[in-house]
C-alpha cells in the first residue's frame, strides 16, 4: 500500500525511487495512515501531564510535556519495494503510565518475542503455546500493591508445582477500573510453552482444574475466574499465534482508565511504583531479555533480518497540542 495518494493535500512525486509528496497541509496521519496511534497516544498524554502537573507528581507531568513532542521519519523502502515511514528519532520521557511509552513498550516487547520466536522454534520444535489468564476478584485501589504482592507469590506456587505444564512463559500485569466503584481488577496474561503430549492422555488440565490449582496457589476463600485456550499451531495470523502475543503484552492500563479519573490515577502510580509489568520465566528467560529503562523504543520493529533501504531525507513532525495532530515541519 503507497504511503499517500493524490489528494487535495499532497501531490505525489518521487526522491531516488522513493514515492515522495509535496504538501500543502501536511499531517503525518494524511501521510502515513498506519501511525495514526501516534495521534491518539500522545494527546492522552497530555491529559495525563494534566493530572500530574496538579499532584506531587510533577516531575512526572514536565516529563511527559517533552515526550515525543518531535518525530523524525525517514522513507524506508523493503526488498518488495513497499514502503512506511521509519521513525528515526524521537526522546521518550519513560514514565510508566504515559501513553505513548506504554504503547511503544508493549511494542517492543511483541517485536521482542517475534525475533526471539525462531530460536525458540528451534529449541522446542514440538511445543507448543497455551494462553492463560488468572484473575482475583476486585480490590481497593489503596490494597493493589498488597493483591499484586499476593499474585507473585501465588504464580511462584503454581509455576513450581509438579502438574504445572509450561517450560517457560511470559507473564503480563493488566489492571482495569470499575467504573462505577473505582475498585481495580488486576490480573495476569500468560502465554506458555507446554510439551505437546499435554493435550493427550492424563497430562491435559481442564479449565476446572486450572480453577482449583489458581485457588489453591491464591490461598484464597474463593474460586477465581480463569480462562485457558490453546493457540491454534504457529500460525502467524490475529486468530493464531500472533493474536496471542498481542493480547499478552499489550497496554498495562487502558487509556480511557489512565484519564478517568484524576485521584484514581495518582493512587495507582502510587500503588504500582517498582513493579514490574511484563515478566519472563522457564526456558525463555535464557531467550527473551528483560526490560530495562536503556530499551530502543524507537527501532522496536527492526530486526536483524530486515534488509530496508533507508532515504537520506529526514520527514520531522511536529506536535500541535492545540489540534491533536503531528505536522509536519518546514
Amino acid at each position: 500500500m503507497p504511503l499517500c495518494m493524490e489528494s487535495d493535500h499532497y501531490i505525489r512525486t518521487t526522491y531516488k525511487g522513493f514515492t515522495l509528496v509535496e504538501l500543502y497541509n501536511s499531517y503525518l496521519t494524511d501521510l502515513s495512515p498506519k501511525d495514526k496511534p501516534w495521534d491518539k497516544h500522545r494527546a492522552t498524554a497530555d491529559l495525563v501531564e494534566d493530572i500530574y502537573r496538579d499532584s506531587i507528581y510533577l516531575k512526572y507531568a514536565d516529563r511527559i510535556e517533552n515526550c515525543s513532542k518531535l518525530l523524525d521519519f525517514g522513507l524506508a523502502k523493503a526488498e518488495n519495494d513497499e514502503q512506511r515511514f521509519k521513525l528515526l528519532a524521537a526522546r521518550f520521557c519513560r514514565v510508566r503510565h504515559c501513553p505513548t511509552c506504554q504503547w511503544r513498550r508493549s511494542l517492543k516487547w511483541t517485536a521482542r518475542l517475534f525475533q526471539a520466536l525462531p530460536e525458540i522454534i528451534k529449541e522446542y520444535p514440538t511445543h507448543r503455546w497455551v494462553f492463560l489468564t488468572l484473575t482475583v476478584k476486585n480490590c481497593d485501589l489503596v490494597d493493589l500493591k498488597a493483591t499484586i504482592a499476593t499474585m507473585n507469590k501465588a504464580f511462584n506456587r503454581l509455576t513450581k508445582l509438579k502438574i504445572f505444564p509450561g517450560v517457560g512463559w511470559i507473564k503480563s500485569l493488566e489492571i482495569t477500573r470499575n467504573p462505577e466503584t473505582g475498585e481495580a481488577h488486576p490480573h495476569y496474561h500468560c502465554l506458555v510453552l507446554v510439551p505437546s503430549a499435554y493435550f493427550g492422555g492424563n497430562y491435559y488440565i481442564k479449565a476446572a482444574r486450572w480453577r482449583e490449582l489458581w485457588q489453591q496457589c491464591l490461598r484464597s476463600d474463593y474460586l477465581p475466574i480463569i480462562n485457558i485456550k490453546a493457540v491454534k499451531d504457529k500460525s502467524l495470523d490475529q486468530d493464531g499465534l500472533a493474536g496471542a502475543i498481542c493480547e499478552t503484552l499489550k497496554y498495562s492500563v487502558k487509556e480511557e482508565d489512565l484519564v478517568a479519573d484524576a485521584d484514581w490515577l495518582i493512587e495507582l502510580t502510587s500503588q504500582l511504583h517498582k513493579t514490574r509489568a511484563v515478566s519472563v520465566g522457564g526456558c525463555l528467560r535464557n531467550l527473551l531479555k528483560e526490560e530495562s529503562d536503556d530499551d530502543d523504543l524507537i527501532n522496536i520493529e527492526d530486526s536483524p533480518e530486515s534488509k530496508e533501504t533507508v532515504a537520506d531525507l529526514i520527514l520531522s513532525f511536529g506536535w500541535r497540542e492545540t489540534i491533536k495532530r503531528y505536522t509536519l515541519n518546514d
